[in-house]
């Protein structure tokens, strides 16, 4: 089997009912080897060291995406299974909207690859630190372990929706969506 791009696209579209989401769930092949994919930390897609030029290559590949328990990413389809490199996370959240008020709002992000994704038990909002830096790191999960990282812009829309609580005493912010609470920090 061929590990380029054009290859996996036809696996895909052979196999896959509903290209929007492949059962990927369903596809558990032997690793087939390491693909020359690179996702790098701006969203960017390089394969064989030129960025991939087609963006429906892009949002097909990031539907057949997935990360394993090893913390490693694979490209999955029913026949192969390719191993790529992620500088940070695979897809980026661009941008937030909110609608509603209140513990019952609803916080939608827009990824890089045109998915609408609502903050809630599908999909957890979680804020970490980068360890070299200590800057916020806020991420979103999509599906199959793979995350998407907010932005800059999407994160100040975000903070801008900021509420304190108290949680075991002691104040915390965060965020509400679909009635569930997100920390982002510590308050006081």
């Amino acid at each position: 089997m061929s590990q380029s791009p054009e290859n996996l696209v036809e696996q895909v579209k052979k196999t896959a009912k509903n290209l929007d989401q492949p059962p990927l769930d369903k596809w558990h092949p032997e690793l087939s080897g390491d693909m020359d994919l690179r996702i790098s930390r701006d969203g960017q897609w390089v394969h064989k060291g030129k960025p991939l030029g087609r963006e429906a290559i892009v949002k097909l590949f990031s539907t057949i995406l997935r990360r394993e328990d090893d913390e490693q990413y694979y490209l999955v389809t029913p026949v192969e299974k390719w191993r790529i490199q992620v500088e940070d996370t695979p897809l980026l959240a661009h941008s937030l909207t909110v609608e509603g008020s209140g513990e019952q709002q609803i916080l939608k992000l827009t990824t890089n690859v045109g998915e609408t994704l609502e903050i809630g038990k599908e999909h957890p909002l979680e804020v970490d630190r980068y360890e070299d830096s200590g800057q916020p790191r806020p991420i979103v999960r999509v599906r199959h372990g793979v995350d998407a990282r907010l932005v800059t812009a999407a994160y100040y829309d975000l903070v801008e929706n900021v509420v304190e609580q108290t949680i075991n005493g002691k104040p915390v912010l965060g965020v509400f969506s679909y009635g569930n609470f997100y920390k982002i920090g510590s308050g006081g």
